[in-house]
């Protein structure tokens, strides 16, 4: 598990905001080809296709490639819609979240691990 401080966790926020946005835009691609998917994936047997199967693929890559880049930096991904993150932080000598949420320009909150979004306290 890495530790951030307060200003590693703000420094990270550029790239955090850059692969919520990709990931946010794969959302859309696959929310808009899902219907498309699953009759496909009902005529697999029958070698079903679909025209938007290459972008739906592709969608599904980027999500998945932008998830994986964000959950290798040491940052917890608590709610895609929101864009919700935390990142594990030593206060007091216990480990705590550091808790931001797309849209908010630096990181101002904190809670204990078990508290989660309800229990945000401010710094």
């Amino acid at each position: 598990m890495k530790i951030f401080s307060l200003e590693e966790a703000n420094a990270m926020l550029p790239t955090l905001r850059r692969l919520l946005g990709e990931i946010g835009e794969a959302r859309q691609v696959l929310r808009r080809l899902e219907p498309e998917a699953r009759r496909a994936a009902e005529r697999a047997a029958e070698n079903g296709g679909t025209s938007g199967g290459l972008r739906y693929a592709a969608a599904l890559t980027q999500f998945l490639a932008c998830a994986q880049e964000i959950l290798s930096l040491g940052i917890e991904i608590k709610d895609f819609d929101r864009g919700l993150c935390d990142f594990p932080h030593l206060r007091d000598g216990k480990v705590v979240y550091l808790c931001w949420e797309q849209g908010e320009d630096t990181i101002e909150w904190w809670h204990d691990i078990e508290a989660g979004f309800a229990g945000r306290k401010p710094l």
